[in-house]
């Protein structure tokens, strides 16, 4: 019974895809690329009439109710003037209609979106077109190329001359302002205790921007950046008090005996000092408490711009751990499908178990990658919320991979902007004029000390009763006290000398960072002249690989192909997806160097 099954399904197979065969093999002799020699085109034509006219006497009224419980049809995308084939019978034996040759939607296109999306089964045809004709042949409505493309999938199909798409998600929703959720705890000492404290809760989705603006109100570096800038205009308000007098007040109470006589004395003064010479001193800290402060705020901003590029590469990271989800998820589906269709060959007697072999093969690769970038994701994921310092509960998505915006300077001019903008030149120049600022301070330590004073005092005897006396004493004095060191062994101008290297040693460092800064410029800006060029000729790459699995599908259909070439068609087309995700992404990574090589664009 089970052979007599294998027979009747292999005869309606044969029954409803001889018309398709014979317009296939037609179209083979027209494409150059899967042209037969000219002596064998009239034997497999009169083959294949020869086998249609003895199939359909032989299978008229017969049905495959019988057959195989599930479904397996495929759809393949094919250029102009070719046809369609069946990878399953249909339910009923029939005469297939004419498929349309035009507009096929390509493998990238009928793909089903890479998360959320079922691991089996045929990817979903276009909104609103059937999958399947009414006598059970799949195909594809003509659509244009970009018709039935996932929302989230970057346009790899246009010619290099295009502008690229900005990819938009149209089923996600658009962030007008962070959630609360996403704010880090304002204790910075809180630890989770239990696992629900821990446990993600939501993946809000969260543009670049949002992300950096996460970056800035949580992130640790910058936040104790922050409080090392107030620390230092703390030190600066310190410092600039030596500029006012000082005044202070004491009381004293005394109690003295001799012999039978006791006595108790209360005191009190108030003396106010200033130092009129400080052998430069005063001046010297002050202008160092200054230039800490600057250098404060330079570090703030050299932080900010650090964090931004940090932000984006993780970023990036996250787009590309998702992208190669899809692209996996892609793969997985058609090599599900080409396993199915290598079992359905071997069944009918048409296969080996070697095709199938090999099929299966793929599909366990495939399934393994797509693990590895799920693995991936989460690790990228994670790694972003340390950096934002997300609440132990949240995490975020990242919006589809688009083209950055194209940079709008050429190499000189950035260069020269980097020069003027970067904070750590600044900071360079500022450490060296602290330098001089401490040498002018270690100096005054043998330098001449002048400060003026005035005291006013106020005692009274108080008897053994501790009752007040008449007598009330108070007196007043004034004057100038001078100081100088003769002699301290040299080391306040070997402390002079140390801080005079400093500062030498910071000019050195100006000269190294002004070429560590011109050479990221150009290495950013040769890196976005490399990826411009790599996603131009990625999506090209992608359109021949495409084109290069189509004609794979039609040549082993047609009997003039194998399955190694289905399969390495298959991997082809993967390996350029990847490279155009790659190149896209490399360009925004390229133009994130080259914003923080530059710095303080304002954006």
């Amino acid at each position: 019974m089970r052979y007599f099954k294998s027979a009747a399904f292999l005869l309606a197979i044969l029954s409803s895809s001889v018309p398709l065969l014979a317009r296939t093999a037609m179209a083979a002799t027209e494409d150059p690329d899967i042209a037969l020699p000219a002596n064998e085109q009239e034997p497999i034509a009169a083959d294949l009439a020869s086998l249609l006219k003895s199939v359909q006497q032989e299978t008229t009224h017969r049905t495959l109710l019988e057959g195989p419980s599930e479904p397996r049809f495929f759809r393949v995308s094919a250029p102009p003037q070719a046809s369609l084939s069946l990878s399953q019978a249909p339910d009923a034996a029939a005469p297939a209609e004419d498929l349309p040759t035009e507009g096929l939607p390509t493998l990238e296109e009928t793909a089903p979106p890479a998360e959320g999306a079922p691991a089996e089964g045929a990817p979903p045809a276009a909104e609103g077109a059937p999958d399947i004709l009414p006598q059970g042949v799949p195909v594809a409505p003509p659509v244009t190329p970009t018709d039935n493309k996932p929302a989230n999938e970057s346009d790899n199909s246009k010619p290099p001359a295009s502008e690229p798409e900005t990819n938009e998600s149209s089923g996600e929703p658009e962030i007008n302002e962070l959630p609360d959720s996403l704010l880090a705890d304002p204790n910075p000492l809180s630890v989770p205790g239990t696992p629900e404290e821990v446990d993600i809760e939501r993946n809000p989705v969260v543009t670049l921007e949002q992300a950096v603006e996460l970056a800035y109100r949580n992130n640790q570096t910058l936040q104790a950046a922050l409080l090392t800038l107030e620390q230092a205009e703390a030190a600066l308000q310190a410092a600039q008090a030596s500029q006012l007098p000082t005044v202070s007040a004491g009381a004293n109470l005394t109690n003295s005996q001799q012999g039978s006589q006791e006595s108790t004395t209360l005191g009190g003064s108030l003396e106010v000092g200033y130092d009129l010479l400080t052998g430069g001193q005063r001046s010297a800290s002050i202008r160092a408490a200054e230039i800490q402060t600057q250098v404060g705020a330079l570090t703030v901003e050299s932080q900010q711009e650090q964090i931004r590029l940090d932000t984006a590469n993780l970023y990036y990271a996250l787009q590309e751990s998702g992208e190669q989800i899809r692209i996996n998820q892609s793969f997985v589906n058609e090599a599900e499908r080409n396993l199915r269709d290598s079992e359905l060959r071997q069944e009918v007697g048409v296969g080996t178990r070697f095709d199938v072999l090999r099929a299966d093969v793929q599909l366990a690769n495939a399934r393994q990658e797509l693990v590895q970038s799920r693995f991936n994701q989460d690790i990228a994921r994670r790694d972003i919320a340390r950096l934002l310092n997300l609440p132990s509960t949240a995490g975020l998505q990242a919006t589809p991979v688009a083209k950055a915006e194209p940079w709008q300077l050429d190499l000189e001019e950035s260069i020269l902007l980097a020069f003027q903008n970067r904070a750590e030149l600044e900071q360079q120049l500022q450490q060296a004029d602290l330098s001089e600022q401490q040498r002018q301070i270690a100096l005054a330590a043998v330098r001449p000390q002048v400060s003026l004073f005035a005291n006013y005092g106020l005692q009274t005897t108080l008897d053994s009763n501790f009752g007040a006396s008449n007598d009330l004493n108070d007196s007043t004095s004034f004057g100038a006290r001078f100081n100088m060191t003769l002699y301290d062994g040299g080391a306040a101008r070997a402390r002079a000398r140390q801080e005079e290297i400093g500062g030498a040693i910071a000019e050195e460092q100006f000269s190294e960072n002004l070429d560590q800064i011109r050479f990221d410029v150009e290495q950013s800006f040769f890196n976005l002249q490399a990826n411009e060029e790599n996603i131009a000729t990625s999506r090209v790459a992608v359109a021949q690989a495409e084109e290069a699995l189509n004609l794979a599908n039609l040549r082993l259909q047609a009997g003039v192909g194998t399955q190694l070439d289905v399969l390495t068609a298959q991997s082809e087309l993967t390996q350029a997806q990847v490279n155009n995700v790659t190149a896209i992404l490399g360009y925004n990574r390229a133009l994130a160097a080259m914003q923080r090589a530059v710095s303080n664009l304002g954006l």
